[in-house]
């Protein structure tokens, strides 16, 4: 069988723009982290100044040597810099000498140094290190040159392709380091089962961060310091999708949308009245009924867990409990109007279009990307253009694996990459038909025509029931085409088999 490329320069010119949106996105969100940077940390160093000084005092006072520990560590795009930390060990031989890691009961560490570290205050100098654009305040913690040196190469080159951080969600996982490492071969510990585990938790970050995860980071190793004291560690997942994350994502962010759908709502109800009847309402009583729809929408979708659907990938289902939030926050708006304003009383009819406004504009804004992503697609399949890009494909199985294979290549990341042409399946009341908004073009003795008239590179075998016999004869036709053939793997018989097994 021929294997089709599956980017050509076809589709590679397709995927470009995407790709270019993201490397802006990244750039903004560089500036965004430096800019924050700076500004925090000289923020930090100028009122932290005399708890600093508290500090260098207390240290120097507790034993000889210097107030601050220079440690060698690697920096962006593998530069070594001086870490800086308020010194917490003694200040001789041993110290130097030993492990470049510290486990429980290290005798070199000082009394004080033991209190500075379960603190983590040894670790404020580095706002000095931040500052001047050595480190940030949330990013992979530094570490040892002789450690990097034992990192795969593409860990390597991820990992310091961004300034390393004062705090990370691993510093948070491991805030208790010197505690785990316990056993006289710490050392061996902490490369093998420590360090593993912290390189996957800095790949994770790289891959999700972002202003509000990085606040979250700085927010949660905070919460990290005063927990270890009440023994709550902080859990991974928590981390990731932090408290000021999931508060923008799920709450602020649609409160915001939804107060754009009830301006335009109470808008346009008020002009479609107006025609009708003059309702006195004013421009800054609109302006406050709008914003007071939205909150209260807000806490009525947050009761009935519409901030946690993702709407791209929501069932049109979801449609009725938006229609059912609407509904409660216009019955808790009349009940509000009637008993508690005298004198004013909102109009019915107004109401209702305002009502069905809300609910047309919701449901607009919530499956936004799912209605242009469809109407784009039928306006290229109409115009006749949908052949020309990305590599076509043809899907045998016109049922619910093939409704399942129609979705997953839209979802698939390199969803530009390919063109779905149509299905066919030997059900003769299926022909002409149409299945997920493509046509049934034939039968399965069809398809060598179709994949030379359509010049088709991929087929997706999706027959979800079918006995052995036909499945090898289809099979055997598609393979004969030269094209490349998929199996769709038969997820609908795995679910039927419970049930299977409970009627048997």
């Amino acid at each position: 069988m021929r294997r089709s490329k599956i980017t050509s320069k076809q589709d590679q010119k397709n995927i470009k723009p995407r790709t270019v949106v993201d490397a802006a996105a990244q750039i903004s969100r560089a500036i965004i982290k430096r800019i924050t940077d700076i500004v925090v940390s000289a923020i930090g160093l100028f009122l932290l100044s005399p708890v600093l000084a508290v500090i260098a005092l207390i240290i120097k006072r507790d034993s000889e040597g210097p107030i601050f520990f220079c440690a060698q560590r690697v920096g962006r795009r593998g530069k070594p810099f001086k870490m800086l930390k308020f010194r917490t060990m003694y200040e001789n031989s041993e110290s130097y000498e030993g492990p470049p890691i510290t486990a429980n009961g290290d005798r070199r560490v000082t009394p004080v140094g033991r209190w500075l570290r379960e603190t983590k205050l040894n670790e404020l100098p580095q706002l000095w290190n931040v500052l001047i654009g050595e480190m940030s305040l949330v990013g992979p913690r530094p570490e040892i040159p002789d450690f990097v040196a034992q990192w795969p190469e593409d860990v390597r080159e991820k990992v310091l392709s961004v300034r390393p951080g004062m705090t990370s969600p691993a510093s948070i996982i491991y805030y208790n380091e010197e505690e785990i490492l316990d056993r006289a071969d710490f050392l061996d510990q902490y490369v093998k089962q420590i360090m593993p585990d912290k390189m996957r938790l800095d790949l994770l970050y790289l891959e999700n961060h972002g202003f509000l995860m990085d606040l979250d980071v700085v927010l949660l190793t905070i919460m990290t310091i005063s927990s270890r004291l009440q023994n709550k560690p902080i859990k991974e997942r928590t981390i990731f999708s932090g408290p000021l994350y999931l508060l923008f994502s799920q709450h602020v962010s649609w409160f915001f949308a939804d107060l754009l759908v009830a301006f335009g709502s109470v808008g346009i109800a008020g002009i479609a009245w107006r025609s009708v009847q003059t309702i006195e309402l004013g421009f800054l009583n609109a302006i406050l009924l709008a914003m007071g729809i939205a909150l209260l929408l807000t806490v009525v979708s947050a009761i009935f867990g519409l901030h946690r659907i993702v709407w791209r990938y929501a069932s049109p289902a979801m449609v009725f409990d938006i229609v059912i939030s609407v509904f409660v926050t216009v019955l808790i708006l009349v009940v509000f109007d009637r008993l508690l304003i005298p004198g004013f009383t909102l109009p019915f009819d107004f109401i209702l279009n305002f009502s069905l406004l809300m609910i047309f504009g919701m449901v607009l804004l919530r499956y936004r990307d799912r209605l242009v992503t469809g109407l784009s697609d039928r306006w290229l399949r109409q115009r006749g253009e949908r052949k020309t890009l990305g590599e076509r494909v043809l899907i045998v199985g016109a049922g619910d694996g093939g409704e399942v294979a129609v979705w997953l290549l839209q979802k698939s990341e390199y969803a530009a990459a390919f063109s779905i042409v149509g299905f066919v399946d030997d059900d003769y009341r299926k022909q002409k038909g149409t299945m997920a908004g493509y046509p049934v073009l034939g039968v399965s003795r069809d398809i060598p025509a179709l994949v030379e008239k359509h010049s088709i590179g991929l087929i997706l075998f999706s027959i979800s029931k079918i006995n052995p016999a036909d499945h090898e004869r289809i099979l055997s036709i598609c393979s004969g085409t030269g094209a490349r053939v998929v199996e769709i793997p038969d997820m609908m018989r795995v679910i039927a088999k419970p049930e299977a097994a409970e009627k048997a």
